[in-house]
Formats: structure tokens, sequence, C-alpha cells
């Protein structure tokens, strides 16, 4: 087998680009505690940087053949860091606003006349975050919530185990919590 550890960034970056899984995981390996480091240092909740780590790498993978770097890959990786991290303070800011709403909204007890549009927005809201959860945990999570069917029902559409089919749900129920708040995690409890 290959060493990947000896290549250079930009041999691993066109290894990639044809769509060579080991030197994905390389990559993978040489970024993700840098990173890590780096993403802390911004937020302080280590499985939101756990969660924006991950999506910097899920996005090198999908994007792979379309990239054009100019710059090099530390620069590429650090510049998807920065943009996630921002994006993350931008969704939070309106996460916030929502989960202020519904705290003002429990403690009137009354329905306030614009409650709907926040409904809909608290729901598009929702919608958003389960279309960003990984792809074979919305599924499965999906199967689950919106069309009822069982564990045992889902692991035999899609030939995984119960076992399985339980972790993803579980898996995406707590990014779920994590990403839209208490308040909006109850209301989507249940809605669904």
């Amino acid at each position: 087998m290959e060493n990947y550890a000896k290549r250079s960034d930009l041999e691993l970056l066109h290894m990639l680009q044809r769509g060579d899984r080991f030197a994905y995981t390389e990559i993978f390996e040489r970024y993700k505690f840098i990173l890590h480091h780096h993403a802390i240092k911004k937020l302080p909740n280590r499985e939101e940087v756990k969660d924006i780590v991950q999506e910097v790498f899920t996005m090198l993978w999908t994007r792979r053949e379309g990239m054009n770097i100019h710059t090099n890959l530390s620069g590429y990786l650090y510049t998807s860091l920065k943009h996630s991290i921002l994006d993350h303070f931008s969704k939070q800011k309106v996460r916030d606003k929502y989960v202020d709403s519904m705290k003002d909204f429990a403690v009137q007890g009354v329905i306030l006349p614009d409650y709907r549009i926040r409904e809909k927005q608290l729901s598009a809201a929702i919608e958003a975050e389960i279309s960003m959860l990984p792809e074979k945990m919305r599924i499965v999570f999906e199967l689950s919530r919106k069309t009822y069917l069982s564990h045992s029902e889902i692991a035999a559409q899609l030939g995984i185990s119960e076992k399985t089919v339980n972790r993803q749900i579980s898996n995406a129920l707590k990014i779920l919590r994590s990403r839209l708040g208490l308040l909006a995690y109850l209301a989507f409890l249940i809605r669904y």
C-alpha cells in the first residue's frame, strides 16, 4: 500500500480530486487537529466545533471534483473553516431570536398576531437543520419521523441493522438539539 503521509498537500489534492479516499483520509488526519484547535478559539462549545470541522471536511469531499484551489490546501481549509464559523454565528443569531420569541410566548400565554408567521419560520429552520444532517442519517431520521416507519421497517428497507437505525436517530436528535436550542427542539418533538 502506498504511503500517503509522505505525499505533499498538492499531490494529495490532485489525488483527492480523482476520488482517492486514502488521500482524503490523509488530508483529514493531517488537518483535523489544526482546524479543531483554531475553531475552539472562536467557539466555546466543543460539540459545535466538532460539527463545524466535520462539515468542512464533508464539503471538501463533496466538492472535490469542482475545486479550483489557487492558494494552498491549508489556506483553503482555513478559509472554509472561517466561513463555516461565520455561518454558524449567523444561524445562531436567528435561532436565538426564535428561542427568545418562544420564551416570550410561553411567558405571555397569549397567541400573538404573528404567531403563525413565527411558527412557519420555526418550521423552516427545523427543516433546514434536518436537511443539513449527513445524508444517511437524514434518510433514516425522515423515514422515522415523517413516514412513521418503525425501526425494524427502516432497517429492512435500507438493508441496515436496527441498532444502526437507533444510533442514527439518536445522533440526529442530539445534533438537532444542539443546533436548534431547547425550546425549538421541544417544539420540533411536539410537531413530529
